[in-house]
């Protein structure tokens, strides 16, 4: 198709954006990890915003999780992926987006954790969102207006990451990647990363503590909160929408204003930032 065609269908996605919220009512969007945490937020965004998600996930959410169409997927598994984004482009005919949310890393210093355990971390949070990148863009670069890839990415690949080392170094890979493959896949695919910060889920608890250790942690945030899942899902639809058609290759970081610098706690110059 060529590029004044191509050009001509984002100018009306855009006017469709401006005069009606996001412009992505319709859009058929992937996101993968989808059924519980920060990924069934970003699911329950879109469908409020008029979009279909499709979630997927090893297995679906015992309860609580978005009624949304969903496709059981190991996403390292590149022929499954594969499997999956067939199935999903002859179900409805196209793929607009996909949300590359799966991913996560338990605590395990870098000294005790097994070769095994370092290769499964880096393969769920670097390499298999570049599987199912590659698979989508397979289908987005032969669409009449291309399509938009955001990956879930964490402030712990831009600082240290004691206990999650090598989930630190995955996420700061991942970053590059989108970088990369923005440049390659340009303009017809875009792809952009969103930074997160601490996210409040149901899991919280088992990387926080208790409710107090929740609140503690919010509190050393400027917002004085930690992140919820929607509000990854809002920079998430806002990057996935014609609203941001000339941003890609770029990080979006959601982290509430960061974290406050310990050496201002430490000091003694009555700085009470």
């Amino acid at each position: 198709m060529s590029e004044a065609v191509h050009q001509a269908a984002t100018a009306e996605s855009r006017g469709e954006a401006i005069g009606g919220g996001l412009g992505l009512a319709g859009k058929i969007v992937l996101v993968t990890g989808g059924v519980r945490g920060v990924g069934a937020g970003i699911a329950q965004v879109l469908a409020d915003l008029g979009a279909h998600p499709v979630a997927c996930a090893r297995r679906p959410a015992d309860s609580g999780g978005p009624d949304v169409e969903f496709h059981a997927c190991d996403v390292r598994d590149p022929d499954a992926v594969a499997g999956m984004i067939e199935q999903i482009v002859a179900r409805h005919g196209r793929l607009d987006g996909v949300v590359n949310n799966a991913g996560g890393s338990p605590f395990a210093l870098a000294a005790d954790a097994s070769d095994n355990y370092t290769a499964k971390i880096v393969a769920l949070n670097l390499l298999a969102p570049m599987t199912v990148a590659r698979a989508a863009h397979a289908v987005m670069a032969n669409q009449p207006d291309g399509g938009a890839i955001v990956n879930v990415s964490s402030v712990s690949g831009h600082r240290p990451s004691p206990g999650t080392a090598a989930y630190g170094a995955a996420k700061a890979g991942l970053d590059n990647l989108t970088t990369s493959l923005a440049v390659e896949w340009a303009p017809r695919v875009r792809i952009n990363s969103v930074v997160a910060g601490p996210v409040q889920t149901e899991a919280s608890q088992l990387h926080y503590g208790d409710d107090e250790g929740i609140a503690a942690v919010g509190r050393t945030i400027p917002m004085g909160r930690m992140a919820q899942p929607a509000d990854i899902g809002n920079a998430v639809a806002f990057l996935l929408s014609p609203m941001s058609e000339y941003i890609t290759g770029s990080t979006l970081t959601v982290h509430g204003g960061g974290e406050k610098p310990a050496f201002l706690d430490a000091a003694n110059a009555g700085n009470d930032v």
